[in-house]
């Protein structure tokens, strides 16, 4: 065995891995597929989140010696789970994940739909797909793995991918969405093609300026799967992001702020990039006079960061303790209409973090330009 693998795992930094992460995302990886034989270690290169997904990059090394490159695919099902239970269904213990690869070579580029099996001492589904299956000349798998391996399979090869695998560097983005099977395991049920539940970024979108028209519907851009990229550093001029305008943002019909003048701009810096939990990273640009209607989470938190300008920020009446010196306002929330609300001054450097449930807005009275960065996520 590769004495390097335990003085990588030993090292200071990977000691603090083992405290923050899971040690089997290190490189040795405890619960993947082939270790149940000892012949097989994995080193993990590349690990990607994005809810209920985990992607790993890697490699598999059988005796001692490197074997073949692979791709992991994960998947805990919460999203899907709650769509399938709408048509009175149970998940069962295999599913169906759409996968597409997208290395910088845009001939290599693949896609393919393959089984995710069910894994209890993960608590996921999973597949590994590995650039070769075929033992070394003179050599055999495991029969404790051998089971595992073929078409199908919790470990399989598929050929299209190939050429992607073949040099994981140039691996940069990986595509999923999931769905159940059209027939139950093991019940045999046969579902119908158009109810089968499908977990592709539910109404998700992102915002690209396409149109220098407010509130252009050309601007945004439906997503129809989830979007994993193992670019590891980005560097972003936000003077050259050209903006996305919206005419009265978060307002709806009755406010009496809605006005053909009322626009702002946000500039969209991060958004499918973004791993975890995480929906966007923008930058807002309110100009005097303008208004970002108020409106409540559900399900996600927010940070505001005050650039430059200043304004008055709209926070729910009981959301925030120790604002009881300024002054209750009435609000139009959107799609709540009318609440009472607290009339909170801000100015650079003033931060505004507002959990599920919570009420913000924001009012530029002017002379200035007011600028806040925001960033937005799931809590689950």
């Amino acid at each position: 065995m590769r004495t390097e693998f335990n003085d990588i795992f030993n090292t200071p930094e990977n000691s603090v891995f083992k405290v923050v992460f899971f040690p089997d995302r290190v490189y040795h990886a405890y619960s993947l597929s082939a270790t149940r034989s000892p012949r097989y270690r994995y080193n993990v290169q590349e690990v990607r989140n994005a809810l209920d997904i985990c992607v790993m990059k890697g490699e598999v090394f059988l005796d001692g010696a490197y074997y073949s490159n692979i791709i992991r695919i994960e998947y805990r099902a919460g999203r899907l789970i709650e769509g399938i239970r709408e048509k009175n269904r149970y998940l069962k213990d295999q599913l169906q994940c759409w996968v597409r690869v997208l290395p910088e070579d845009a001939g290599n580029q693949a896609e393919a739909i393959v089984p995710l099996h069910y894994d209890p001492r993960i608590d996921a589904y999973y597949v590994e797909i590995w650039e070769n299956l075929e033992p070394p000349v003179g050599s055999s798998h495991d029969f404790t793995v051998l089971p595992l391996m073929g078409y199908q399979n919790e470990i399989t090869r598929l050929s299209e991918f190939v050429p992607a695998l073949k040099d994981l560097d140039t691996l940069k983005k990986v595509e999923l969405a999931f769905r159940e099977n059209a027939v139950q395991i093991p019940r045999g049920y046969h579902i119908g093609v158009d109810d089968i539940v499908w977990d592709n970024a539910y109404m998700r979108s992102h915002e690209v300026p396409n149109s220098p028209n407010p509130s252009d519907s050309a601007n945004t851009v439906k997503d129809s799967n989830y979007e994993l990229t193992f670019q590891r550093d980005f560097l972003v001029d936000a003077n050259q992001v050209e903006p996305v305008r919206y005419r009265n943002p978060m307002m709806d019909e009755g406010n009496p702020d809605t006005s053909d003048n009322n626009i702002i701009e946000m500039r969209w810096l991060f958004q499918r990039e973004l791993g975890g939990s995480l929906v966007f990273f923008h930058e807002v640009t309110v100009p005097a006079g303008a208004v970002e209607g108020t409106h409540q989470h559900i399900g996600t938190e927010e940070l505001y960061y005050i650039v430059s300008g200043s304004g008055l920020a709209y926070l729910g009446e009981d959301d925030m303790p120790g604002t009881e010196q300024f002054p209750t306002v009435e609000r139009w929330i959107y799609g709540l209409g009318p609440q009472p609300c607290k009339e909170v001054p801000v100015s650079p450097g003033h931060v505004i973090f507002t959990k599920s449930g919570g009420i913000h807005g924001i009012r530029n009275p002017g002379p200035e330009p007011l600028k806040f960065v925001a960033f937005l996520y799931h809590t689950a």
